[in-house]
């Protein structure tokens, strides 16, 4: 086994990294400028065309089009219990309520079936989360949202290379937002980006980016700026920076050779998991997944103990893990806020207690995957009925 510990995440960062980000501290302009731009512009030809705008983070791009879209107290806005608290946050700090629908059992994602008994005369929008890289069942979700006229804003805080039906996801007609968070597939450190197609709303959402200062004002200290500047919404200081966006380029360049890496590794843990008594993460025809995540899930019904048992084994084994994630409807908060109870999302909840994300990056060997195979091997195999 192994001598030193596996994390469960490391970043593939490099000299070229550290390169364009140290270019953009001598350049003086530190703060959103020309690089940013550029960055916009690179991942808009990456998303086929799609108009994008990077931010400090998916959380802020849910956040603003939610408030651009106009949505608020007395709204509804669907989404999942199988996620992070972002995804309804961004609800309640909009004033509007979040309405959860339970998962589809096999791939985590919200289940487009539940959701329609769930739409009514408040509901304004649904928040799809494409869960651990696997995008969700976008043609249904987009049938609803034309037949019931509302906007979809897709999370896709683990979705930027993930592909629906050929197409990557960002380019299927909704406002989509992107995580460059440092643990995800491409990394600013923090930050992320956000689709919007339709041009007035999104510069609303620019607008309100930089604390709802009117267009003239974007780039008022540049040679040619001007220093008037006049305030047309309340807006936040949610965009991104050049030191961020520096290393975001870099990191876009690489995500080709990062994804396949993924890809490669994620085959191999699949492989090297048959026969043992877990069920391991589906990839279904026509999506192709970005493989944020590897969320195994343990089959309880087959060993003696818990998740919690078989974490603790693979971190005495050296093996780092996580679980993605605790459902809303069990947190403290939610339960107070919205009348959540344990019990009220079973298929989420059922996940959830089975659920292990195995290490899984680009700098990771395939020496280290063995490792993480055995270590699993080992705790499986003391546990089994």
């Amino acid at each position: 086994m192994r001598d030193n510990f596996l994390p469960y995440n490391q970043p593939d960062i490099d000299e070229e990294e550290v390169q364009a980000v140290a270019d953009a501290i001598r350049s003086q302009w530190i703060t959103r400028a020309g690089i940013t731009a550029q960055f916009e512009s690179d991942l808009s030809s990456y998303l086929d065309g799609a108009p994008v705008m990077a931010l400090s983070s998916c959380t802020a791009g849910m956040h603003l089009a939610l408030l651009a879209a106009g949505i608020g107290p007395g709204d509804e806005v669907i989404t999942t219990p199988y996620t992070f608290a972002a995804s309804v946050n961004v609800i309640i700090h909009a004033g509007a309520k979040p309405v959860l629908v339970d998962i589809d059992p096999e791939t985590g994602n919200i289940d487009p079936n539940r959701i329609e008994d769930r739409i009514g005369p408040k509901t304004k929008a649904i928040l799809p989360v494409h869960y651990a890289g696997h995008p969700v069942d976008l043609d249904a979700i987009n049938q609803l949202r034309d037949q019931h006229h509302l906007l979809v804003i897709e999370d896709a805080a683990h979705g930027i290379a993930s592909t629906y039906h050929g197409r990557k996801i960002g380019t299927h007609g909704n406002i989509t937002a992107f995580s460059f968070y440092a643990t995800k597939n491409l990394t600013t450190g923090e930050g992320g980006a956000v689709v919007v197609p339709d041009p007035e709303m999104a510069d609303k959402v620019r607008m309100l980016s930089l604390h709802g200062m009117s267009r003239n004002a974007w780039n008022r200290y540049e040679e040619k700026g001007s220093w008037f500047y006049s305030i047309e919404l309340p807006g936040f200081k949610y965009n991104m920076t050049d030191i961020q966006a520096a290393m975001g380029r870099v990191q876009l360049k690489k995500l080709p050779r990062m994804q396949a890496r993924r890809q490669m590794l994620a085959q191999h843990l699949t492989r090297g998991l048959e026969g043992l008594p877990v069920t391991t993460p589906q990839e279904r025809a026509d999506v192709e997944h970005a493989w944020h995540l590897y969320p195994l899930r343990v089959n309880l019904e087959e060993i003696n103990g818990d998740r919690g048992d078989i974490i603790n084994d693979l971190k005495a084994l050296n093996i780092g893990t996580s679980v993605h994630f605790i459902p809303i409807h069990l947190h403290p908060y939610y339960q107070k806020a919205l009348g959540l109870k344990p019990g009220d999302f079973p298929l989420a909840e059922a996940f959830y207690q089975r659920e292990i994300s195995l290490p899984l990056y680009p700098t990771m060997t395939e020496r280290d995957a063995d490792d993480v195979l055995e270590a699993l091997s080992v705790s499986l195999s003391r546990r089994m009925r």
